[in-house]
C-alpha cells in the first residue's frame, strides 16, 4: 500500500490489482446491489458500460440487466487483467476515461468509486465522454453516499485523508488522485447538466435510512435525452 501511495494512480493500481478485491476501496456488494435492485425498473437495457471498471466488479450490475454484450473500460493494465480472468465473457478496453472511444454505442453506463480520482476540473470531459457513448435515451448511473454528519468520525476521517492526499500530492511526483470530498452532489448534477443529460435520483432503498430519515445513499440517473432538439 506504501509504494501503492508514492506512484501514479495508473502504476499504483497496476500493484494493487491482484489484491484490489479484498481491501476496502472495493465497492461493497450491498451497493452494487442495492444500484442493481434501484435501475432494474428502467431496464432491460441492451449494451452496458462499466466506466473505470477496475477487477469488473459492476459486471454483476450489468450482467443481469443487459441483453447485450458489456464491456469494461480502465486505464490499469493490471485491473482490467483482473477483470479479464473474472469475466472472461465481457469486453475490455483499456483507454483513458477522460477520453473514452466509443460513440452511441451503449443504453446503459455505471461507474462505482471512481470519481474521485478525477480533479473536478476533469470532471467534463468524463461525462461528455460518456454522453457521446450512449445512444439517444442511454441513462448513465452511478451511487452516491450522503455526507456524513460533521460531528461523525467518518466526516473528519474523509477530511482527513483528503488533508494528507493534498499534501502528498504537493511534494510528491507524480501525482496520486484520489479524495473523497470533491464530489459534492449539487457539483455533480451541475456537471452532468452541462454535458446535456437530464439529471435525476432515486433513493437507495436497499441500504435504508438516517437517523434524520433521509436515505443513505441515492442513485444518480443521467439520461442522454432522445433528441438534442
Amino acid at each position: 500500500m506504501a509504494v501503492q501511495a508514492l506512484s501514479s494512480v495508473e502504476r499504483g493500481y497496476d500493484l494493487l490489482a491482484p489484491k484490489f478485491d479484498g481491501t476496502p476501496f472495493r465497492t461493497p456488494d450491498r451497493v452494487l446491489d442495492a444500484t442493481a435492485e434501484s435501475l432494474r425498473p428502467y431496464g432491460p437495457f441492451g449494451r452496458g458500460l462499466d466506466v473505470c471498471c477496475g477487477t469488473g466488479a459492476g459486471m454483476g450490475v450489468l450482467g443481469p440487466l443487459c441483453e447485450g454484450r458489456v464491456t469494461g473500460v480502465d486505464f490499469s493494465a493490471g485491473m482490467l487483467a483482473q477483470a479479464r480472468q473474472a469475466h472472461p465473457e465481457a469486453e475490455w478496453v483499456r483507454a483513458d476515461v477522460r477520453a473514452l472511444p466509443f460513440d452511441g454505442a451503449f443504453d446503459l453506463a455505471v461507474t462505482f468509486g471512481a470519481l474521485g480520482h478525477l480533479l473536478p476540473g476533469e470532471r467534463p470531459a468524463l461525462f461528455a465522454g460518456v454522453h457521446r457513448s450512449l445512444r439517444p435515451g442511454g441513462l448513465f448511473a452511478f451511487p452516491v453516499g450522503a455526507p456524513p454528519p460533521i460531528a461523525s468520525r467518518l466526516y473528519w476521517a474523509l477530511l482527513g485523508f483528503d488533508a494528507v492526499m493534498r499534501v502528498r500530492n504537493a511534494v510528491w511526483r507524480p501525482p496520486f488522485v484520489m479524495y473523497y470530498r470533491t464530489c459534492p452532489l449539487h457539483a455533480l448534477r451541475s456537471d452532468l447538466a452541462a454535458a446535456g443529460f437530464t439529471v435525476t435520483t432515486v433513493p437507495l432503498a436497499a441500504l435504508g435510512t438516517r437517523e434524520d430519515g433521509s436515505p443513505r445513499g441515492r442513485l444518480v440517473l443521467a439520461r442522454r435525452p432522445e433528441s438534442q432538439d
